[in-house]
């Protein structure tokens, strides 16, 4: 029973502080996770570079074709993030 009470004691505690961080903080840390994403992607795309390369037309049609949708929505988010209009 004690080790309920104390494991409810952390999860109270834990969000206490999750109340204590500010909006700007919360803000500012998912922009800092969001350019680590954006980091670890770029280095992605430059690992599959050569595999692309070697693609056939066809194949590296169908990979733009999957990809795009998903890549236009992704900038036109950030776009709109930035108060700068849609993408498209």
């Amino acid at each position: 029973m004690k080790n309920e009470k104390y494991t409810l004691d952390e999860i109270k505690e834990a969000l206490e502080g999750w109340s204590k961080v500010t909006p700007e903080e919360q803000v500012s840390q998912k922009l800092t996770d969001l350019q680590h994403h954006l980091s670890q992607l770029e280095r992605e795309v430059k690992e599959l570079e050569p595999v692309i390369k070697q693609l056939k037309p066809r194949q590296a049609n169908r990979l733009y074709t999957r990809l795009m949708p998903q890549t236009a929505a992704c900038i036109e988010a950030l776009m709109l993030l930035i108060n700068k209009g849609p993408f498209m």
